[in-house]
């Protein structure tokens, strides 16, 4: 019992409970050119509280203890304004009227001051034509989930949001997602490329919103895939002091906390900072997969006058786990029963690991030489490492005898890997605002480089196959040749590495000693890509033309460092042409005209057999569509329709005498719908929500069996929505609810006998803040539905979670 009461003496004044008498604040805010009022943000610097301004353009701030405090009101786009106040028992005090002013970093050519905004709808882009500008304005479908989004559905990953944005599912349980029914991998960090470690997505601790830019965005990027691109953005430093402390536990034994700390350095307020700091322990739902990460992200913005910022962000992950190579399923001769094993199913030992690390540093400097003209630069470096030691699945079934597959044993192989990849990229760009008459103009100039490099000192041991009398061991079971493989007392072959059971695995730590390995260095390699490109976005009445051109060069240094090295290069010319109608003062009409580039495979344009050289892929899009600003522009809508195809896909030639003989003639294309919805209703009533219809096929190929043929892992149609509404007054204020959910309909694997089924998936939230405190509990999979998100064939497949909760408390300063 003196320990209960301890306990509660020492938790009254975190929580901030009071006895004493309080009293109230109110006042009213006018905003410049009809800035929306729900993006206003009203601070009591000293008592923990905030709230929106309502329609009406007014607050008030209840339960204050009496005391001198300073009100702090904020939004995206006007100056930060700070007013003293005193507060006495008792007594409503109002407060003079404000009239907010437009911020001088209205306007960023780069992203260095961090956005203010608190709602599901995201107003500005920079990635979408490297400059700032409206969404709506945008002549290209981009979609957006905000860190708000994140916080309320409590996502630690990128797969854990996609669900909010149309178009985009997961294709396997990596980091690679199918967008617009085509796979993707590109990833592009601040604007600039990254390198995709691919087996672990990293934490969304430092992500402020990750964009999706719909289509091909080689005009801007380069080489890049024909689906989409997504670029996560990170926190950048508030002009207010403000400290989000984060704990969460869950299912599966998870335990994550977090940290968020930014304000000003210095009372000019020019130099701001910005900290947040993520770790996670999870076990996960899968057996023998527990992980541990670990990020921190520091952050600098320096503006010393109206003409010059500069930012640096720097972001250190480390991650400790096991590589999931999905869940293996009996074999095609027992039936295609996804339920042959349970979804927690995995194969490996206890003694696999898999140890990344990643570090970024990323600089961007933007200098106004006057109101017209201005000049951007940024540079990363990305770098990503990786220690691996995996048991897993040799692709294959284990052979008996006779040669034949036996479905419930799967052959194994090992792999112990050091690697690093690096990332160089730099952007520069000039930004020119000028007048012709009625037309105005916003030209943007640049060059880009990227440079790809595996470094000397990465190596992979390989332990596989089945052992031979020799001591040597063969990759596969051949049967005519059965007695030169060493047999056991069933007169099946032994393995080099041994046979995994699904029907009963062993998890136990693997004595390696015995494996027949071999060890290669990995080759040195390097591969640039540079461009120019110019671009105008020319506006006259209610019409906007953006019109692109890019030049890209891409070269490819194979047997790098090597006496026989070659530089292969391949080089596209690539468009993009935008058009944007002001229907109303609410709704754009937008279309658009954009092309692709992808370089081909290295290996494949340097094999002499294979017939080439061969054109790069090129992929084109037609898009059109309607934007639109809704309910005093609480609410944004997109409405996007494409027709997009990929060509020059490399195809076999089926040639008797040439088996490596490859012809130009394939394509795959595209057409679909989607709708996406974000924003709020009312003051306290949150949405997003989203629907698509996409047909994905192989339209063109060397078998013409394949032809009208749905892609992998591309679904005919998904959808999701996601509802949170606050309760603001009365004995319940404070008190918030959510719930939503995604289907997405079944979809092709690489095998022509296994599908994988729809499904639908439900979620809800709670939430409870009172004072610095919020409580949120999330209720993944309510339905406690089996489903699969994605998967390659019977031994790779990717189960979604089962139910599950997250309960977290934040505590803010």
């Amino acid at each position: 019992m003196k320990h209960c009461i301890l306990l509660l003496a020492m938790l009254l004044p975190f929580f901030g409970f009071s006895q004493s008498e309080t009293g109230a604040v109110k006042g009213t805010i006018t905003t410049p050119n009809g800035e929306s009022a729900e993006k206003i943000t009203v601070q009591f610097k000293g008592a923990g509280k905030s709230v929106a301004l309502n329609a009406s353009g007014t607050f008030e701030i209840t339960a204050v203890k009496p005391g001198a405090y300073k009100l702090v009101v904020t939004s995206v786009n006007t100056e930060t304004v700070e007013l003293p106040v005193t507060v006495a028992a008792g007594v409503t005090t109002e407060v003079p009227a404000i009239q907010l002013k437009e911020s001088r970093q209205q306007l960023q050519t780069v992203e260095v001051t961090g956005r203010k905004d608190n709602s599901y709808k995201n107003d500005r882009s920079f990635s979408a034509t490297k400059i700032e500008m409206a969404v709506k304005d945008v002549p290209q479908s981009v979609s957006t989930v905000t860190k708000e989004l994140m916080q309320d559905q409590q996502a630690f990953r990128a797969s854990d949001v996609i669900k909010n944005v149309s178009g985009v599912n997961q294709f396997s349980g990596y980091d690679d997602f199918t967008l617009r029914g085509f796979r993707s991998s590109t990833q592009l960090l601040n604007g600039l490329r990254t390198v995709v470690g691919f087996w672990n997505q990293p934490l969304l601790v430092n992500i402020e919103r990750l964009e999706v830019i719909k289509g091909p965005a080689a005009a801007l990027f380069g080489k890049t895939d024909p689906g989409g691109t997504i670029n996560r953005v990170t926190k950048k430093p508030l002009d207010v002091d403000r400290k989000v402390f984060a704990f969460t536990v869950g299912s599966f034994q998870t335990y994550r906390s977090t940290v968020d700390l930014t304000g000003p350095l210095n009372e000019e307020k020019t130099l701001l900072y910005r900290l947040n700091i993520g770790y996670e322990n999870s076990e996960t739902f899968k057996t023998n997969q527990g992980t541990e990460n670990f990020i921190v992200s520091p952050s600098l913005s320096f503006a010393p006058n109206d003409k010059t910022r500069v930012n640096l962000d720097l972001v250190y992950g480390l991650t400790n786990g096991k590589l999931y190579r999905g869940q293996p399923i009996f074999g095609a001769t027992a039936g295609t029963d996804l339920h042959s094993t349970p979804i927690s199913f995995t194969i490996g030992r206890a003694n696999d690991y898999i140890k990344e690390k990643t570090f970024s540093a990323n600089v961007s400097l933007s200098h106004q030489f006057s109101s017209n003209f201005s000049f951007n630069f940024s540079y990363l470096k990305y770098q990503w490492n990786e220690n691996l030691m995996e048991h897993r699945t040799g692709n294959g079934y284990a052979m008996d005898s006779s040669g034949a597959q036996q479905p419930t044993l799967m052959e194994m192989m090992t792999i112990k890997r050091l690697s690093k990849n690096i990332n160089d990229n730099v952007t520069a760009y000039f930004v020119h605002r000028f007048q012709t008459g009625a037309f105005q103009h916003q030209l943007l100039v640049g060059y880009d480089f990227n440079q790809y490099s595996v470094p000397v000192g990465g190596s992979q041991e390989t332990a596989r196959g089945y052992r031979l009398k020799n001591g040597s061991v063969a990759n596969t079971y051949n049967k005519a040749r059965k007695n030169d493989y060493i047999l056991d007392a069933n007169g099946n072959p032994v393995p080099n590495v041994p046979h995994f059971s699904l029907v009963n695995p062993d998890y136990s730590i693997a004595n390696t000693s015995g494996y027949i390995t071999t060890s290669v260095a990995t080759a040195p390699a390097r591969n640039e890509s540079s461009g120019i490109y110019i671009q105008d976005n020319i506006k006259f009445g209610k019409l906007a033309l953006l019109l692109g051109l890019r030049k890209e060069f891409y070269s490819d240094k194979f047997n790098f460092n090597k006496p026989q090295e070659e530089n292969i290069k391949q080089e596209s010319l690539i468009p993009r042409l935008g058009l944007v109608y002001n229907l109303t003062k609410q709704i754009n009409l937008y279309g658009l005209f954009v092309q692709g580039f992808m370089p081909q495979n290295t290996a494949t344009m340097a094999n002499p057999n294979a017939g080439g050289p061969f054109d790069p892929l090129v992929s084109r899009m037609y898009e059109a569509g309607a934007k639109g600003d809704f309910l005093h522009g609480r609410l944004s809508a997109t409405l996007a329709l494409y027709h997009l195809e990929q060509n020059n896909v490399l195809v076999s030639a089926n040639s008797a005498s040439n088996p490596d003989l490859l012809e130009q003639r394939g394509q795959e294309r595209g057409r679909g719908v989607e709708v996406d919805v974000n924003g709020r209703i009312t003051d306290n009533l949150f949405l997003s929500a989203n629907y698509t219809y996409s047909k994905t096929i192989i339209s063109k190929a060397a078998d013409k069996t394949l032809e009208g043929r749905l892609k992998e892992n591309a679904p005919l149609q998904q959808g999701g929505a996601w509802l949170k509404y606050n309760i603001n007054s009365g004995e319940l204020k404070g008190i918030g609810i959510a719930a939503g959910g995604n289907f997405v309909t079944k979809r092709r694997t690489f095998s022509d006998i296994l599908e994988l089924p729809a499904y639908a998936v439900m979620d809800a939230a709670v939430y409870y803040k009172f004072d610095k405190v919020q409580l949120s509990v999330n209720l993944n999979n309510v339905l406690n539905k089996t489903y699969w998100s994605g998967g390659y064939d019977y031994n790779r497949l990717f189960p979604g979670a089962p139910r599950n909760f997250l309960a977290t408390i934040y505590y803010t300063l």
